[in-house]
């Protein structure tokens, strides 16, 4: 037995002297290592022998196998490090070539409108909230007095969970909120930017889109109060020479409703294909506040009133960039997105 250690210790040590690579370092492995490996089989005949033999033969194996382990542990760590030091010499990177020109990143359209908006109304004392896009039929239905029934409610094709739950169709569920969480019923100002979603899908379209919700309560809020602030929304986000109409309508919510288009911004009001030839283009809903939502979120509409407004940002975002598909803005294509890069830089130009 002892002498088939020494064999096994003279041929490994002029193995090693053979190995270069991790490969043959493996082959190697298995010659002394592997199941039918030269270690292994010392041991192959142990049932046969007496217990006394059985010790010495374990206790010489266990030697053989551990100075095997620990021969070729080192080999391999030689050899991983000589593999590196050659990888490293063959990929050098030569710092006097000129460098590559690294495509950045830039914001998208969406985000730049939704930004430009939080920043006119919070200028305007208006705080930015949020609600869960997840909500109750509660929030976004009954306490904006769109009863279980009501037309609104088919016209929105609502995404249900449950007979409770739905995917909002409208962040005017976070108002709903807002006036239930201001125990002290003090004045409110707020937006609230956020996604919405319904059952449609084409190229002006989106069953999930983004949308912005403003409300105001205060005492002596007036219909020209809300004349006056969308007007000037409206000029900021599509330019000074913007021109604002307001039209009758009608939404559950408030009393009475206005329907506000502005001037079309590809014709300038002269009538395209894009207007029907009208010259004009409707970007949002609002109106005053209705008693009923007042009364439902706790205040009294004999001593509160209030207006609210709102308006898809995608449709927003289309106007102001003249972007004939909705579904523009969900691609990623880069080639898109680098248009409003250079759109930003010929404005800091000019």
């Amino acid at each position: 037995m002892k002498d088939k250690v020494n064999q096994i210790q003279e041929e490994l040590a002029n193995d090693i002297q053979k190995v270069t690579s991790s490969k043959e370092l493996a082959d190697l492995k298995v010659k002394y290592l592997g199941k039918k490996g030269l270690v292994t089989e010392l041991t192959s005949n142990m049932k046969d022998l007496s217990i006394e033999e059985k010790k010495e033969l374990g206790k010489l194996s266990n030697e053989i196998k551990n100075e095997v382990t620990e021969a070729l542990r080192k080999l391999e760590e030689s050899i991983q490090n000589k593999e590196l030091q050659k990888k490293l010499e063959q990929e050098t990177i030569d710092i006097s070539l000129p460098s590559e020109k690294i495509k950045r990143g830039s914001r998208h359209p969406f985000n730049r409108i939704i930004e430009d908006v939080e920043d006119f109304f919070v200028s305007m004392g208006y705080d930015v909230v949020d609600g869960p896009e997840l909500e109750t039929d509660e929030n976004c239905f009954q306490r904006l007095n769109v009863p279980l029934g009501h037309p609104a409610r088919d016209a929105q094709d609502t995404f249900y969970i449950d007979t409770e739950y739905l995917l909002r169709t409208q962040t005017s569920s976070a108002q709903a909120r807002t006036m239930q969480e201001n125990i002290e019923k003090t004045p409110i100002r707020m937006i609230c930017p956020g996604k919405v979603y319904r059952r449609d899908d084409d190229a002006t379209h989106s069953h999930q889109f983004g949308q912005v919700e403003g409300l105001v309560i205060d005492k002596n809020i007036s219909l020209a109060d809300l004349k006056g602030t969308l007007e000037l929304f409206a000029k900021k986000m599509l330019g000074e020479n913007t021109k604002v109409r307001f039209r009758p309508s009608f939404f559950p919510f408030t009393e009475p409703s206005v329907e506000v288009d502005v001037s079309c911004f590809k014709c300038g009001g002269k009538g395209c294909s894009l207007c029907k030839q009208t010259g004009w283009i409707e970007l949002l809903g609002a109106g005053m506040v209705h008693p009923n939502v007042l009364r439902m979120g706790g205040y009294d509409p004999k001593i509160w009133t209030g207006f609210a407004f709102g308006t898809g940002l995608d449709r927003l975002t289309m106007f102001r960039y003249a972007i004939p598909d909705i579904r523009f803005l969900y691609t990623n294509d880069i080639r898109f997105l680098e248009q409003f890069d250079r759109k930003d830089e010929e404005n800091e130009i000019k």
